[in-house]
């Protein structure tokens, strides 16, 4: 499985993960005071996961969890259990998590390395159960998580980087002994997603592009990539001239020569390690038609801009509220 993700494609997904750094409710009602959670889901173990290394068979309701996949750590917030280590893929600091999931630790957990997490700091937690359930994939990586803990890696069938909410909620259920919470946080989400749909109808078939722009230039993004899941679950279409060029990886680069591909009915593009005015004050922005027409968004705000690109549970909400009339101003302009 290593060969899903060569150097290169480690590097785009990692420009793309990161987006922006140093980001910064309060719910105490959603987290419990340990990592374990509340004895209420102990009935549930042993429990057996399908991924896409195998079975993985958790006997008892873990009591130390390491968050390392993106949202990985949101994801089990959401459900009331709280890491003891995580991944902050997305560069917030403090507890690595979104103003989102703000309040929802006792105690802020130890930040591990993305892409090559310190495996002997890790084992020197004694975790029960390792959660990595986006991330790339790779066998090698598995393998040596696994050696220390149970470790619950992408779905079965998923590429690099691809889990989508709805699977990441389901197996990050699973592994805690929370299949019912998780259920039901999918079904309130999926809700409001379709409420944001409705009332917007103007979104329903409507071509859109998502893009970044990096020191390097623009990209874009495909299908399967959680932004644009998000887009067409609102109804949006992913451009056609950009999902010609998917290949096995979320993110394409975009050359000079190549940025009309970013042109469609909704051009939304949001900045990465560099100031949004790269993009306004750019010339290639300003051919853009969607661009000259008002039809373009570009994301300023961090906090909007991790909250889009975060695909959790939580995220997605925070996104709805305050991405969501953006792109309906653009549409309505």
């Amino acid at each position: 499985m290593s060969s899903r993700a060569p150097h290169r494609a480690a590097a785009l997904a990692t420009a793309a993960a990161l987006v922006l750094t140093a980001c910064g409710g309060d719910d105490d009602s959603g987290a419990d005071s340990g990592a374990g959670g509340s004895s209420s889901s102990s009935g549930a173990f042993p429990v057996t996961v399908e991924t896409a290394f195998g079975d993985v068979t958790i006997d008892e309701e873990p009591a130390v969890v390491v968050a390392l996949g993106w949202s990985d750590a949101e994801t089990a917030l959401a459900l009331g259990v709280q890491p003891v280590a995580a991944s902050d893929w997305l560069g917030f600091g403090g507890e690595g998590v979104g103003p989102w999931a703000e309040g929802l630790y006792d105690e802020a957990p130890e930040l591990v390395e993305t892409l090559e997490p310190a495996l002997e700091a890790i084992a020197a937690l004694e975790p029960d159960l390792i959660l990595d359930t986006r991330s790339s994939g790779d066998q090698d990586r598995y393998d040596a998580l696994s050696s220390i803990a149970p470790t619950v890696g992408i779905p079965e069938g998923a590429e690099n980087y691809l889990t989508s909410w709805q699977q990441q909620l389901e197996l990050v259920g699973q592994a805690l002994g929370r299949t019912d919470e998780a259920e039901e946080l999918t079904a309130e989400l999926q809700q409001r997603i379709d409420d944001a749909a409705a009332e917007h109808p103007g979104f329903d078939g409507t071509e859109v592009a998502v893009a970044a722009y990096t020191s390097q230039g623009f990209g874009a993004y495909v299908r399967g990539d959680g932004r644009v899941d998000f887009m067409e679950a609102l109804g949006f279409v992913n451009s056609e001239a950009v999902q010609a060029e998917a290949g096995r990886n979320f993110f394409i680069p975009v050359s000079d020569e190549q940025v009309s591909l970013l042109d469609a009915e909704l051009t939304v593009v949001f900045p990465i390690s560099v100031e949004a005015s790269e993009i306004t004050d750019n010339p290639l922005w300003a051919t853009l038609p969607s661009a000259q027409q008002g039809h373009a968004v570009v994301l300023e705000d961090e906090t909007v801009v991790n909250a889009f690109s975060s695909a959790s549970v939580l995220g997605i909400g925070y996104a709805l509220d305050n991405a969501v009339p953006l792109f309906a101003d653009a549409l309505a302009g």
